[in-house]
């Protein structure tokens, strides 16, 4: 699984070069931040397509990741995190790392993502194997076996059917 990891990473990178032309942006008087007690910034923007302020900073290869996760919650639903996140921060999959909560086309985005690469990581294997044709329990099993040693448990996400 290791030389998948390789693989991946080299690809996704590739992709991140294409997908930087992307222009995301974030408008200041459509959102709303608040802070979480475990130190992680909730930012509501208008739509999906309206990243937050607090990526602003961030490399472009983030605020791609972002915008990717926020377009493959089908995927990431489905997906473990095992950055430590189920016990610090209490979320049930990766894309809680990205995306709070989504109530019609509004978004509410978590920084978590922006300060962990073990989240950015699982995304970006999992989105790339989704767009290579995996299904979303090639990917579950792909990840599971990737990160089942040597980092936190995985937070208490329910397996694909």
């Amino acid at each position: 699984m290791k030389k998948y990891l390789s693989y991946y990473l080299l690809l996704l990178f590739g992709l991140f070069l294409v997908l930087s032309a992307c222009s995301l942006q974030s408008t200041e008087d459509s959102s709303s931040v608040t802070h979480t007690e475990h130190g992680d910034i909730r930012e509501k923007t208008l739509s999906k397509n309206e990243l937050p302020k607090f990526l602003q900073a961030a490399h472009q290869e983030i605020q791609t990741i972002y915008q990717l996760a926020a377009n493959h919650e089908h995927v990431l639903k489905y997906i473990p995190c095992y950055c430590g996140c189920a016990l610090s921060a209490n979320h049930k999959n990766n894309y809680d790392c990205f995306i709070y909560e989504q109530s019609g086309h509004a978004v509410v985005w978590d920084d978590h993502g922006t300060k962990c690469n073990v989240c950015l990581e699982i995304a970006n294997q999992s989105i790339y194997m989704f767009q290579q044709g995996h299904s979303v329990k090639e990917i579950r099993q792909a990840i599971d076996s990737i990160y089942q040693e040597g980092y936190a448990p995985p937070t208490p996400t329910p397996f694909p059917s």
